[in-house]
């Protein structure tokens, strides 16, 4: 069955794209969550615009991200744990604290799901990738330092 999608659908398209897919998918899934429609030539007319304002959006959602990028890579990011034995942390630190981290130095939200980073449980300085969209990342400097 074709349908219109009105809204996106993560593997299957954007709004505005006439897509094949199964008739039950069509049916129990896409047509009752209005993510899509029946392509009739009004429908495809209405949303012949709807989908390049979500071009436009997805070009300056890019734009923003590498900018974004670039304002974060090389930066540096110090935390200060209270420490016991060996230089072990009582507190490591996560990627949720990254994400704040660069939401107070840099005023921009990051997910802290888009950070890859292992929890870090000791002191020293590591290296973190930051997914910022799709496939732009940014590396930071992450150093940790014992508190007084």
């Amino acid at each position: 069955m074709k349908v219109l999608l009105i809204k996106e659908v993560p593997g299957l398209g954007i709004p505005g794209d006439v897509v094949e897919v199964k008739d039950g998918y069509a049916r129990n899934y896409l047509l009752p969550r209005g993510l899509a429609t029946k392509p009739t030539p009004h429908e495809m007319a209405r949303y012949e615009k709807l989908r390049a304002q979500y071009q436009a959006e997805l070009a300056d959602r890019r734009t923003r991200a590498q900018m974004l990028a670039e304002r974060l890579s090389g930066a540096e990011l110090s935390f200060a744990r209270k420490v016991h034995d060996e230089d072990k942390l009582y507190a490591m630190v996560r990627p949720q604290d990254v994400a704040r981290a660069i939401e107070e130095q840099f005023g921009e939200k990051v997910d802290p799901h888009r950070i890859v980073m292992e929890p870090i449980q000791a002191l020293g300085e590591y290296e973190v990738e930051i997914g910022i969209y799709e496939d732009i990342t940014a590396t930071v400097k992450v150093t940790v330092t014992a508190a007084d």
